[in-house]
């Protein structure tokens, strides 16, 4: 997923952090604003999926 994420948005990305958990918790934020969680989801991200959120959002905030 990291691998996709950079060469589809590198342009966009400013930083990118992993946070290592434990428990099963996978997140994704960007700009601090939560756009996935497996918790709340009850279920693993699909292929694409974060990918997708990412450029819906970049598309809502419009150009740079």
């Amino acid at each position: 997923m990291t691998d996709e994420l950079l060469k589809e948005f590198e342009a966009h990305i400013k930083s990118l952090s992993l946070h290592p958990s434990d428990g099963g918790v996978f997140e994704v934020s960007l700009d601090d604003d939560l756009i996935f969680s497996k918790k709340k989801e009850g279920r693993h991200a699909h292929a694409g999926e974060i990918a997708a959120l990412v450029r819906a959002r970049l598309r809502k905030a419009g150009p740079a």
